[in-house]
């Protein structure tokens, strides 16, 4: 009896092994846009986060005798105008800009979420909050940010409210489109009639059918936010000059483009691939979340 516990218990932990084991190869097999997103985009948050301990180098510090240097065995990546190393200030760069993206896609999301439920439950609200969101609407998106960054102080925090005040009317209007779809549903009638308190079937009844669209619209929003911060920061609108961000980064190396095209190559090539990423994330994501997808396969 004794002698067969071992193995009773080696056996026990293959058996769970192999549900994970299958429960992965069947997401791979019916989402691999999650997958290989998620992986590209955790392989740029590690690097972006532990990247430091690989470098001796400040991304501020200048070094003349280095002055555009290819990329050597001192200089991964090389250096830039000034003889800064390009990889310590492109790995700094990608905390600015994930920051970014992160933050206004939850801000976005969380205010956008409370404002169209308002909007689509109150007519009242509806006609009052929609009139804003098509005026918001009606000024291009990079001419609003501009603006709103030429009120106030350049900073990040200034950044994230300006993408934050753009991005907004989209999830309005999204969640708007899904309350609206709902709110005359035999099962919402059916819980007012009953006497439920107005707060509680927005919250409990219609809440819950908001979540899936906002997932994927938050993706996105948080995509289009690290190439608004990026193009604003390269336009000389967005993070102050001294704050190494990629729209930064590639800013300064325009006029130095064909001497030395790595330091817009390097930079532009890692925020194409990191908004690549969320978006196959939410592609993924919204195959996933879809129950007309969900059936299929």
């Amino acid at each position: 009896m004794a002698s067969a516990s071992p193995q009773t218990g080696e056996n026990g932990a293959e058996e769970d092994q192999l549900p994970r084991a299958r429960s992965l190869r069947h997401l791979l097999r019916r989402n691999p846009t999650v997958v290989v997103g998620a992986a590209i985009l955790s392989v740029i948050v590690l690097i972006t986060l532990f990247g430091p301990l690989l470098t001796v180098h400040d991304p501020l510090e200048i070094d003349p005798l280095n002055r555009m240097s290819p990329p050597t065995a001192d200089h991964i990546l090389g250096t830039d105008a000034f003889g800064r190393d390009l990889f310590s200030r492109t790995v700094h760069g990608g905390r600015i800009s994930l920051v970014v993206g992160i933050v206004v896609g939850l801000f976005a999301s969380i205010i956008g979420l409370g404002l169209g439920l308002i909007g689509g439950y109150s007519r009242i609200g509806d006609a009052i909050l929609m009139r804003v969101m098509d005026g918001l609407m009606s000024i291009p998106t990079i001419l609003l940010a501009i603006a709103l960054m030429a009120v106030t102080r350049a900073s990040v925090y200034t950044v994230i409210f300006a993408i934050t005040i753009v991005e907004l009317p989209r999830v309005v209007r999204l969640v708007r489109s899904v309350v609206l779809t709902i709110r005359d549903q035999a099962f919402i009638e059916a819980a007012t009639i009953s006497g439920t308190r107005f707060w509680k079937v927005l919250f409990r009844h219609i809440l819950p059918n908001t979540i899936a669209p906002m997932t994927v619209q938050a993706t996105y929003i948080c995509a289009a936010a690290i190439l608004i911060e990026s193009l604003l920061s390269f336009l000389g609108a967005g993070t102050p000059p001294e704050v190494p961000s990629w729209g930064n980064i590639m800013a300064e190396g325009r006029s130095y483009f064909q001497l030395a095209p790595w330091i817009i190559l390097i930079p532009g090539t890692v925020l194409a691939v990191t908004v690549l990423a969320i978006n196959l994330m939410g592609d993924g994501l919204r195959d996933m979340l879809d129950p007309r997808l969900a059936n299929q396969v």
